[in-house]
């Protein structure tokens, strides 16, 4: 047997097709050298015309085909080109696919020529004229082009696996494991048996589970293991399962599997792993970078899930809108998050024709992914189309065929809708602030014995940017954990995915008049954004102690601050000023009681000073600290309490009104006063598990996370991603640094992007990119203010 030969690596690129490239002698003049996964048209940040990667053009790659090849399948996989790609080869038309992001495969065997060299070409369209999903309207993210995913080859002999379902199942009654499967062979032959083996994941220490023989193309076993683990979002035990095809006592074909043994149950009452309730808690993702669009290879996938998974603590991701990266999904068997993948499509239903395409798209995400664990639902809705009872009981019927352990979801954005699907899945965009956080599922869902979840959230209700002032970056978060707190009410929510992970480029039609859709916890570089806290602080693995605040009176209208909050798991955080203890805030301080960890208002900034500074009695002190406290958050609006303790102080205790400024400034601090500086402990289990300070910055420093530095090439190239934050002698960011800021790098890396860049909220990004030579590099950043950083990388190839 022949190992996968990857084809990522020598191919030219022409920006426009033409029939000449399909000739043995075609000119490379017009062409440039490019590796995959490729993107057409790399892309400005920001403001720009998406017309820019809109075109049909062509990949190229000339190749001599082996002798071992002769009378063997050679199949050609093309696991992602955006939109409409058409495969040649020696100039003959092999295979028109109709959809950007599910895979295909070409039997190449019959136009090979094993004399001279062969010509591949892939033709590739980016227009968005297309009758297929999800064009045909508006869309509000944009859609790319170019082969973004791995091209490969699998020789093969003359019988062999077409496709392999297996299903991993485990009791929750009996505490036992179960694993059927579905072998479909490329044709019959009466002298094959198939041997299954299994190992833990990545282990390679295999045993045998089962012998059997297969008697036609497409076969069934079923057998009981033992000793093994399950896989749950805390420990996601995997397994590699080994199936071996024989005939005639010789293995003709191998193929691999990695497989979970869960239980993932969606109730009327609920979301069920395992037999244990588990509240889905999520973002959806869009699969974009900046410049390269969806091009990006595995070590930018993985990134995203660990993101997920392990920045922000989440259990659960949606693929909005359309089937992701394998390389993703992988990731997130590997890590424990929860994945409902979808079919493509954005709000428009097309004609006949596009109908059809859409139900192969749901033939073809249901086959290509179905032997993940993560992915726990299947969306063969397009989102938040209308309805369409017959088209949908297309879908449905397809889904359940090709997966009866699965059920189907469908977002919608209007109530009562008709709901053909298994679980009914919403975008509840009630929340505006001051509202509910979510609206109960008896008033969305048309049949409440079927499970409910929340698909989408927040998003364009409330779009935020690093650089927006800090009421409004936490208003946002705020709005995040309202309606968290909200669905954390409602036993009979399975869950929610928030709008959405990160921010991205967008059509005209949408976003803030520059191509971005401001919408992420996250901006494009994947730097926090305040709510980014809201989800980090539910999670127990890492500390976290997040201040909503630079503590900068100036920041605020009349220099009144406004509500601040603390993003934490600790047990309590302590608040000095200072260095002067002010409040110890508890878990239990917070007002979102249905949250494992709310966020916590401060609402002291004077402890007990005015009872040890002034000659006050008790009842005299703790007005004129409440009056003081509310004015900090509030200014002075004589009403409510404030009125009340005013009053008090004026006709019980006869003080001056005009007393009240001097007071302030004393104990609080405002404009004219010296500057505060405060400090905040997060206590976990008695002890201070992280410390964060705010003061007036004195120097400006840059900061980065490299998600990794020893860089390999496998399949294709490496890249590194490089977030950059400008932050103060404390390492708070500096959120309105916006200065230009130099990269350059020394050894065998590229910069993917401008050189010169400019900080959006003190932070932004950069990627460096292996270049099929090994040593080592140096990625030098440079501020005229901040000083320079320099980040070394080894490359191994």
């Amino acid at each position: 047997m022949i190992s996968r030969i990857y084809l990522n690596n020598d191919w030219q690129f022409f920006e426009k097709f033409s029939e000449e490239q399909l000739k043995s002698d075609c000119s490379s003049e017009n062409s440039v050298s490019v590796r995959l996964p490729h993107t057409c048209k790399e892309i400005p940040f920001h403001y720009f015309d998406e017309s820019l990667y809109q075109m049909i053009c062509s990949y190229r790659k000339v190749f001599k085909a082996e002798s071992s090849w002769k009378n063997k399948h050679v199949l050609l996989t093309i696991d992602g080109a955006a939109h409409e790609s058409e495969v040649f080869l020696n100039g003959k038309s092999l295979a028109v696919h109709h959809c950007g992001y599910t895979a295909y495969t070409v039997d190449l065997a019959d136009e090979l020529d094993f004399e001279k060299d062969n010509v591949l070409v892939i033709k590739v369209n980016s227009r968005e004229d297309l009758n297929v999903p999800p064009f045909g309207l508006v869309i509000d993210y944009m859609t790319y082009g170019g082969i973004y995913r791995d091209v490969y080859i699998d020789v093969k002999e003359d019988v062999y696996f077409k496709d392999l379902f297996l299903k991993p199942d485990y009791s929750i009654e009996l505490d036992t494991y179960n694993l059927s499967s579905e072998f479909t062979l490329n044709k019959n032959d009466e002298k094959l048996t198939v041997l299954q083996s299994i190992s833990e994941h990545k282990a390679d220490s295999y045993k045998k589970i089962s012998e059997f023989s297969v008697t036609s193309e497409n076969s069934l076993s079923s057998f009981d293991l033992k000793n093994l683990k399950k896989w749950s979002v805390d420990e996601p035990n995997l397994y590699d399962v080994k199936n071996e095809l024989f005939k005639d006592g010789v293995k003709i074909d191998e193929k691999i599997i990695t497989v979970g043994f869960r239980k993932a149950e969606f109730k009327k009452n609920g979301f069920f792993l395992n037999g244990k309730r588990l509240k889905i808690r999520g973002l959806d993702r869009h699969q974009s970078y900046p410049y390269v669009g969806y091009a990006m290879p595995q070590s930018m996938q993985v990134m995203d899930a660990k993101v997920l998974k392990n920045e922000l603590g989440l259990n659960a991701v949606r693929t909005s809108h359309y089937p992701q990266s394998h390389y993703f999904i992988d990731a997130c068997d590997e890590l424990g998050l929860l994945v409902f993948t979808e079919i493509p499509g954005w709000q428009h239903i097309g004609d006949e024709a596009w109908k059809d395409q859409a139900v192969e798209n749901v033939r073809d995400m249901v086959t290509q992914w179905r032997n993940h664990a993560s992915i726990i639902l299947w969306g063969v809705r397009i989102n938040e189309s209308k309805d369409d009872d017959a088209f949908y009981t297309r879908t449905n019927a397809m889904a359940h065929q090709l997966d009866s352990t699965r059920p189907t979801g469908g977002v919608r954005a209007h109530r009562k809708s008709s709901l053909l699907e298994d679980v009914y899945t919403y975008n509840d965009f009630v929340h505006s602030g001051s509202n509910e956080g979510c609206l109960p599922k008896a008033k969305v869902t048309s049949d409440v014995n079927k499970p409910y979840l929340v698909s989408e959230y927040n998003g364009h209700m409330f779009p935020t940017k690093n650089f927006d002032c800090e009421e409004h970056r936490r208003d946002h978060a705020i709005r995040h954990a309202n309606v968290l707190d909200a669905i954390a009410s409602y036993d009979d929510i399975c869950g929610s995915f928030g709008w959405v992970m990160s921010d991205y480029n967008t059509h005209k039609d949408f976003g803030s008049g520059d191509r971005i859709c401001y919408h992420g916890v996250l901006d494009m570089w994947r730097n926090p954004k305040m709510a980014a806290s809201v989800y980090s602080s539910q999670q127990e693995k890492e500390s976290v102690l997040e201040i909503g605040s630079s503590m900068d009176i100036g920041e605020h209208p009349a220099c009144f601050r406004g509500s601040t909050y603390i993003f934490t798991n600790a047990d309590s955080v302590k608040m000095y000023k200072n260095d002067r203890f002010i409040k110890e805030y508890k878990a239990s301080d917070s007002s979102y009681k249905h949250l494992a960890h709310g966020p916590l208002l401060i609402d002291d900034f004077i402890g007990d000073a005015i009872e040890k500074g002034e000659k006050f009695s008790k009842g005299q002190a703790k007005s004129v600290k409440a009056v003081l406290n509310m004015a900090a958050v509030k200014g002075i609006s004589m009403s409510g309490e404030l009125l009340k303790h005013a009053l008090k102080l004026v006709f019980i205790y006869h003080m001056n009104p005009n007393s009240a400024v001097g007071y302030f400034n004393k104990y609080v601090g405002d404009w004219g006063g010296k500057s505060t500086s405060y400090k905040f402990e997060a206590i976990k289990d008695g002890k201070v598990v992280k410390t964060v300070r705010k003061g007036p910055m004195k120097v400006a420093h840059i900061e980065t996370d490299v998600d990794h530095t020893n860089l390999k090439e496998a399949n294709t190239y490496d890249v590194a991603s490089v977030r950059i934050k400008l932050c103060d002698e404390n390492s708070n960011v500096l959120n309105y640094f916006s200065e230009p800021v130099k990269l350059s790098v020394k050894g065998p890396l590229e910069i993917i992007g401008p050189d010169v860049i400019s900080l959006h909220g003190g932070m932004f990004g950069t990627y460096v990119k292996t270049i099929g030579k090994s040593g080592d590099a140096v990625l030098t950043i440079e501020s005229e203010q901040a000083g320079k950083v320099e980040v070394a990388f080894t490359i191994d190839i």
